[in-house]
Order: structure tokens, then C-alpha cells, then sequence
């Protein structure tokens, strides 16, 4: 795996970008300067850091410092206006991010009015490149796991859309989602750091952020107890084991049994609920038994469940349920008394919609 470049400024915390700055003979609080241009100011260069003093400013230079911004190699504009960014990476690896504007077409939030579409945008995060859960359902699985991203990147990618769209946190609001490409808690230190940095530094408020497991039991406990956390979203996708294991191996390894004890278990926040999000396949999980079966799995917890229609893509097997069908598995989940919501896919054109991440160039 990838470490951090000892010359890359973006991903380093305010502790260590001050560590730096005593280490070249400057005041602490430079390091404070250097934090705010980084992530505040989103500089593109040390060069660029004008509350430094010029000396300061040749040593970060001389010495190899840089920033450290993926570059946008490609971007791919849908019709319904998302777009699909194809970072690439200082490896000469890829992962890729999208934007899209006005929200994700699906509640992610809290239900409140300021997450039903009010926000500026959505952007949703790679954490790795490529990923090892292998879900049967989504392209991205078929990559494998080449590497994972360090939180410069992951910080980076937001970073990049922001300044390519022109758009300022916190003055304009913006949701981060980490969904995209990658299992954010097979990554998890550097996952972690990036939240903190991107609530810190850029200024998007840990509110405004959800992020997706497909089920790493013991790090839904570690995320529970942290101090500075986004909302959490768990991908559940079947109603029995049997089934889960078949679309989603890692299920041998945690099962529905231990997923739903560690969801009872999580600590949540006042007025936040979990969100399991459930891609419907045609003719294999989305019958209206699936649907009771996932009543009585999640009865009893403040959550609610998004509804995915499968994003078709090359490989996959799997059908698209009609709309009939994903209407019907939602009235028995309301039924239940399970807040449900169907998700808008958005980007589908452009394989930018959720499973379709795949480095896919044209």
C-alpha cells in the first residue's frame, strides 16, 4: 500500500504542518498559516501561501514540498447535470469522484427540509482504489483492490471538485457522501483523518457527511465512539443470509446476526437515524417477502431504508426491477412502519451512478 509522501502538504493535521514549521526554524503558529491556506484557502502551491514569509516559503520549495492535489484527468457531464471526475492520482492510478448538483436524488440525511434537496450539492468520495468487498452487484468490484487512498487524496478529491465548480464551504453548502469507489472502513485510519481534516479545514460540517459500509462489523463499534463523525449508512441489500452471502461474501465473515446487533448497538445523536440502503435485483431480492423479512431484521431501530434500483453496467448480471416492483418492496417496508425512500439515480449515462464506478474512460 501507498504511504503518505514526506513532501505532501495536503492530508497533514494542524499538529503536524506546525511540527513542520519549528523544524525549519519558524514560529508555531506558521503552522497554523500553512493549515488555513491548505484547506481554508486551497491553495495550489507553498509558493501560493502568501501569509508566510518568502524565506519560509523558498525552504518548503527547495525542500520538495507540494501540495499534493489529485489532477482531473477526464470529466463526464450526464444529462440530468452530474458529473463524473476521473481523478488521477501521483501513481499514475486513478479513482473517480462525482458532482451532483442539488442534491443525490435520495434522503441521506436527517429528513429535514435542508437535506431534501436544499444544499448546493453532493459529492460522492472514493476511499480506495478499486475495492476487495466484491459485491456481485457493483462494477467496481470487478478492479479488485489495488491500493488504498492516503487522506491527502481523499481530502484531495473534494478539494478538486470544489475548485473546478467554484463552490466555497461553509458559505455555500455542500453534502459529502463516501460512496464511491472503495470500503471507507478498510481504510479507516485514513478515512478518519480526512473527515477531520475536511470538517476543519475545508469547513463542511460533519452533519453534512454519510458514510456507507457494507458491513465491517468491528469498525461500526470503533466509529460509534469517535468524537467527530459523519452519519452512518449501512448496505444491506438482502433480507436473509443465504442471500446476502450470494450477493455479498463479506457475510460470511460478519453475518446479518452480528451486523443488525452491531446497528442496535451504535450510539446515535439526537434526531439521527441509520440509514440501510438496499439495491433491489430484479426477480432476486426485492420480492414482497424480501421486503417483510427486512421488517422484522431492522424492527425496533431509528432508521430508515433508501431503495436502490440497480445501476446496470457491463458485467453484471443482475436485472433492473420494473417500477411496479420497487414500488410495491417500498409499501411493505412503510407498511411495517420503516421510513422508506427511493432513490433517483443520477448520472446513469455517464456510469456515475451508485455501483457503476469503474475507472470507465469513455
Amino acid at each position: 500500500m501507498k504511504q503518505v509522501a514526506q513532501n505532501e502538504l495536503l492530508g497533514l493535521e494542524l499538529q503536524e504542518l506546525t511540527l513542520l514549521a519549528e523544524e525549519a526554524g519558524q514560529p508555531s503558529f506558521r503552522g497554523r498559516q500553512l493549515f488555513e491556506a491548505i484547506y481554508g484557502q486551497r491553495v495550489e502551491s507553498a509558493e501560493q501561501v502568501s501569509t508566510l514569509p518568502t524565506e519560509f516559503r523558498r525552504t518548503l520549495v527547495q525542500n520538495g514540498f507540494v501540495v499534493g492535489l489529485p489532477g482531473v484527468e477526464k470529466k463526464f457531464v450526464s444529462n440530468d447535470g452530474t458529473v463524473r471526475y476521473l481523478m488521477k492520482l501521483a501513481d499514475a492510478q486513478s479513482v473517480e469522484t462525482v458532482w451532483m448538483p442539488e442534491g443525490d436524488g435520495g434522503e441521506l440525511g436527517d429528513g429535514s427540509e435542508a437535506e431534501r434537496g436544499w444544499e448546493r450539492a453532493t459529492i460522492c468520495v472514493s476511499s480506495q482504489v478499486g475495492c476487495a468487498v466484491d459485491c456481485q452487484f457493483c462494477l467496481t468490484a470487478l478492479l479488485g483492490l489495488k491500493r488504498n487512498l492516503t487522506a491527502g487524496e481523499i481530502v484531495g478529491q473534494v478539494r478538486a471538485l470544489l475548485n473546478d465548480q467554484r463552490v466555497s464551504p461553509p458559505r455555500e453548502r455542500v453534502n459529502l457522501v463516501f460512496m464511491g469507489m472503495g470500503e471507507p472502513f478498510l481504510n479507516y485510519d485514513n478515512f478518519m483523518k480526512a473527515v477531520r481534516l475536511l470538517v476543519e479545514g475545508v469547513g463542511i460540517p460533519e452533519s453534512r457527511m454519510t458514510v456507507s459500509t457494507a458491513g465491517i462489523v468491528p469498525r461500526i463499534y470503533d466509529f460509534g465512539a469517535e468524537a467527530v463523525r459523519p452519519k452512518l449508512a449501512i448496505s444491506l441489500n438482502a433480507s436473509s443470509d443465504e442471500l446476502r452471502t450470494r450477493l455479498m461474501p463479506i457475510n460470511r465473515k460478519w453475518n446479518l446476526e452480528k451486523l443488525i446487533a452491531a446497528a442496535r448497538d451504535f450510539p446515535l445523536r439526537n434526531r439521527e437515524r441509520l440509514t440501510f440502503e438496499y439495491v433491489l435485483l430484479d426477480q432476486v431480492n426485492d420480492s414482497a417477502e424480501n421486503a417483510r423479512e427486512v421488517v422484522e431484521l431492522i424492527r425496533g431501530l431509528r432508521a430508515k431504508v433508501n431503495l436502490i434500483a440497480l445501476n446496470l453496467g457491463p458485467g453484471i448480471t443482475f436485472q433492473t426491477p420494473s417500477e411496479k416492483r420497487v414500488a410495491n418492496f417500498q409499501q411493505v417496508l412503510i407498511t411495517g412502519g420503516i421510513p422508506t425512500f427511493i432513490r433517483r439515480p443520477r448520472g446513469r449515462d455517464i456510469y456515475a451512478a451508485c455501483g457503476q464506478l469503474k475507472r470507465t474512460v469513455g
